[in-house]
């Protein structure tokens, strides 16, 4: 008759190659992030972002307004306030990147973090949650820093992560989405767009606008207004999934969707 201590010896076998591996992982790991993250421009700071990010998309506004005789916006790269973007346009923003509680969850860290990192490196995947925005939008600014690659954007992430809040990362995603040469940001979009302040659009202006930000990417339809029927539907499912997200009352939403829409 089998004895159940039989199998003992593999049984130890396989624990042993499993506290093999994870220690293996160990050294590993740390090994691989702090040689990449010696690839990457400085980010240890904020400063260290503003510095990089100011000399590409400065460079990129001189490059349009050479020579013009239009109107010339600002060149400088002013550091994104969030407080000074609208309210509306940001719930259009988090609603339609499907993180609608985005700013109602607390900000992930920690090992949930980290694995939602190593998660997307190793599986192409990652758990659900308002960090799956937390990571976009990192990536996205990694992006726009020139870092490519799937895991040299992981450790930009991360880094950017450490020192920016959830307001912070938004306000500097949304200040460096790049539309179209020397039209880097929402402020240059919307005047490029309706030829006014960001700040001064409405509700109804600002959901047309949501249409030409991820996930959505319809700037060069807006800006030459092709399709203004189709243009209008698609800013009133907008404006619609914001009422039913709580993120606007239901009237505002019908009322913005009364409204002509400024591509006609």
């Amino acid at each position: 008759m089998p004895s159940p201590f039989d199998n003992l010896g593999g049984v130890k076998t396989l624990l042993w190659l499993v506290l093999f591996l994870i220690g293996l992982a160990g050294v590993v790991l740390p090994a691989l992030y702090i040689h990449t993250a010696s690839k990457l421009p400085q980010l240890e700071t904020e400063f260290d972002l503003e510095t990089q990010l100011r000399h590409s998309i400065e460079g990129e506004r001189v490059s349009i307004q050479a020579g013009t005789t239009e109107h010339k916006r600002p060149i400088a790269f002013k550091r994104p306030d969030f407080s000074r973007l609208p309210k509306d346009l940001v719930a259009l923003y988090i609603a339609q990147l499907g993180c609608p509680t985005y700013f109602q969850t607390p900000r992930e860290d920690g090992p949930k973090w980290a694995w939602r990192l190593f998660s997307v490196v190793a599986f192409g995947s990652e758990p659900r949650g308002d960090g799956v925005c937390e990571r976009l939008i990192a990536v996205r600014l990694a992006k726009a820093l020139g870092i490519e690659g799937t895991l040299e954007q992981a450790v930009a992430a991360n880094r950017l992560h450490s020192f920016l809040q959830k307001d912070q990362l938004l306000a500097y995603d949304m200040a460096t989405l790049y539309f179209d040469r020397g039209i880097v940001g929402v402020e240059d979009a919307a005047y490029k767009l309706f030829g006014s302040e960001l700040d001064t659009l409405q509700l109804p202006q600002l959901a047309e606008m949501a249409l030409t930000l991820p996930p959505h990417y319809l700037y060069g339809d807006a800006v030459v207004c092709r399709n203004a029927s189709l243009i209008r539907q698609n800013r009133d499912v907008l404006l619609s999934d914001l009422a039913g997200f709580k993120l606007v009352t239901e009237e505002r939403a019908r009322t913005a969707m009364a409204q002509p829409v400024i591509c006609r």
